[in-house]
């Protein structure tokens, strides 16, 4: 599949009231649309979430998402689920390759690359598994905090 092709339904883990409805996610950009709108649901109705929170969340996004596509021989499906700590996100590609980084975290940069490190620092239970159908699926949870918690 092309990356310019790929197109996957994210999901939100369920039908539970007030969580958006899936989207057709095509890109990074869709991506983060459909994660973003579905954090600012969890922790809707007053409680709201910490701006930083969201931010470090479309960043993770971004980069998994972005991978896939790049190195990943393209998208093939993306999850989101709330959960008590934050936000699960699950980005499924098309190769079965395991990036070098998710054996040891990098401890010297070579001028590109920044994705993993970064991943590797907004999130945690980060999990790389390979597919049974193929590809692999990299998952990884991004903690959110209502936005009255310091």
């Amino acid at each position: 599949m092309e990356p310019s092709d790929a197109m996957t339904t994210a999901t939100s883990g369920g039908t539970a009231p007030g969580l958006p409805a899936p989207v057709a996610v095509t890109s990074a950009a869709t991506a983060r649309a459909y994660a973003e709108s579905v954090a600012r649901a969890q922790w809707g109705a007053g409680r709201g979430v910490r701006e930083e929170d969201v931010v470090d969340l479309l960043l993770v996004v971004s980069e998994l998402v972005t991978n896939a596509i790049r190195h990943g021989d393209g998208l093939a499906g993306f999850e989101v689920r709330p959960t008590d700590q934050g936000m699960w996100i699950a980005v499924h590609d098309h190769s079965p390759v395991v990036p070098r980084a998710a054996a040891a975290f990098p401890t010297r940069h070579r001028g590109s690359g920044y994705g993993w490190p970064l991943v590797a620092r907004l999130a945690r239970d980060i999990e790389v598994n390979r597919r049974p159908e193929g590809g692999k699926t990299i998952s990884v949870l991004v903690p959110l905090r209502d936005a009255d918690t310091a």
